[in-house]
């Protein structure tokens, strides 16, 4: 059986919040490429938890083109697209060393890089939690 739509979202918003959680000890750990991979991650999951919500029922893509086609629901998210976009550049360097001619993921990306990414992260997350009227630190509480 197919769940509401807001109700949709607001799993996958839960999914970004847990995978926030993780990337946020892996910065604490210093496994700043994988931080930044999960970063990725949490941006995407939210911009998909508000397309889920307005109904989508197959949402593909990473951040940019996520945020993109969410300015087609709420021109606003056509600056968020601007603030996420470099996050998909994350997706793949993080992970492979094919990625990276010289080097490896490990050694490439910096505390700073991930910081960098977790504050797009949260900026995402953040803006979409708004935007579903939900409180950006507690899944289940509308905010007033």
């Amino acid at each position: 059986m197919r769940r509401p739509p807001l109700e949709e979202g607001k799993r996958w918003l839960d999914q970004a919040r847990a995978d926030l959680y993780g990337a946020e000890a892996l910065l604490a750990a210093g496994s700043y490429h994988l931080a930044c991979f999960v970063a990725e991650q949490v941006a995407e999951k939210a911009l998909k938890a508000f397309l889920f919500a307005q109904g989508e029922e197959i949402v593909l893509g990473h951040s940019e083109v996520l945020a993109s086609h969410a300015a087609e629901y709420d021109p606003e998210f056509e600056e968020l697209r601007s603030q996420v976009a470099s996050l998909d550049g994350y997706y793949i360097p993080t992970r492979y060393p094919n990625a990276l001619p010289d080097s490896i993921p490990a050694r490439v990306f910096g505390r700073h890089n991930a910081e960098e990414a977790l504050t797009q992260a949260r900026t995402a997350l953040g803006f979409v939690a708004r935007k579903l009227a939900l409180d950006a630190t507690d899944p289940t509480r509308r905010t007033p």
